[in-house]
């Protein structure tokens, strides 16, 4: 509906990607990212859904994907950065970088998958434009 199309908040990074229905249920199963290989399928499926979303001008899809790409481009970098993917210790303090981990090159190449098309999709014309006019439609309708 259009009312909840209008709670959609574009957020910085990947902010609500776990939150909005009914994309985090439909994009979530095409997120992997534990080898290139597999990385590489994940975003060429989610580049696939961006490109559908923006044929049928449904930025809130296009968005939606978007973060999740940049997720598959932050956590595949975390598990290169911090074998396990725990940046944290049980007290919130950031754990040590592991710079020799069995797996570090492996996520370093699946997040930099990733990087590729999120530094593609953010000069996507259509999204840009939908995103402009999503803004201006989200300004109407606050008032």
């Amino acid at each position: 509906t259009h009312a909840q199309r209008m709670e959609y908040r574009i957020g910085r990074g990947e902010m609500g990607v776990l939150t909005f229905e009914p994309y985090k249920s439909y994009l979530l199963p095409l997120w992997r990212f534990r080898t290139p290989d597999i990385a590489r399928q994940s975003s060429a499926l989610l580049r696939s859904e961006f490109d559908h979303f923006g044929e049928e001008e449904d930025f809130v899809g296009m968005d939606m994907t978007r973060k999740f790409i940049q997720m598959g481009f932050t956590r595949a970098k975390r598990y290169a950065n911090h074998k396990g993917g725990r940046k944290y210790d049980k007290d919130h303090d950031v754990l040590p970088t592991s710079e020799h981990h069995s797996d570090k090159a492996e996520k370093e190449e699946s997040s930099r998958i990733f990087k590729d098309i999120l530094e593609d999709i953010k000069q996507d014309e259509t999204y840009l434009r939908l995103k402009d006019q999503f803004q201006k439609e989200l300004k109407e309708y606050k008032k």
